[in-house]
């Protein structure tokens, strides 16, 4: 479980095609020594496991991840290559704060930039996301984009706005952020959980 919250923009190192996926090393300022193998790790929105690590002494942190072809079919990870940049979330612990909302770090799809606009020192971007989503996403709703938990200013069909602050644009890769480009969504657990109630009834 996460909250959206990106501690950490990383770089790619390295990734290897395999029959069953990919392999990548992460390029990472966490200290490696403070979580296991196995730990669970969000990148760009995507809950991955810690397969492999090393602290070294330059400071050049990495540990490696591997994505299966299911993974890779349903996010924007089989498009990543070295030297991108990717969000990073470390999961929940009991004590921490809860500060963006509540994320399993399973995508639920795609959503894809259509326009960018800059102004002052903000950025809007509107996106437009897959029919089956769109019902989940709501005017002053949470949303998370990439592993980043963002609130929706308007919403029309299935296109939305999002604004991104000075403090979001310095903490996370949304600086690079293009219209065209495609961005992993998670919709609110809260939203799914309505709309099925709505359903039932």
């Amino acid at each position: 479980m996460f909250t959206g919250i990106v501690s950490d923009v990383a770089n790619i190192i390295s990734v290897e095609e395999r029959a069953d996926g990919r392999k990548m090393r992460i390029g990472t300022s966490y200290n490696t020594v403070d979580f296991d193998l196995g730990a669970s790790i969000a990148h760009n929105g995507i809950c991955l496991t810690v397969t492999a690590k090393e602290n070294s002494a330059d400071g050049k942190n990495w540990f490696e991840v591997f994505l299966g072809q299911e993974t890779l079919s349903l996010t924007t990870a089989k498009n990543w290559a070295i030297g991108d940049k990717v969000n990073l979330e470390r999961s929940l612990r009991l004590q921490d704060e809860l500060g963006g909302h509540l994320v399993s770090g399973h995508v639920d799809g795609i959503a894809k930039i259509v326009s960018r606009e800059d102004f002052s020192d903000q950025c809007k971007l509107t996106f437009e996301v897959p029919t089956d989503l769109a019902r989940f996403i709501a005017t002053k709703g949470s949303v998370a984009l990439n592993g980043t938990s963002l609130t929706v200013n308007w919403v029309e069909g299935n296109r939305f706005s999002v604004l991104l602050i000075p403090h979001t644009l310095e903490v996370t890769n949304w600086h690079l952020a293009q219209a065209g480009d495609e961005i992993n969504i998670e919709i609110d657990q809260m939203a799914r959980y309505a709309a099925r109630l709505i359903e039932m009834q």
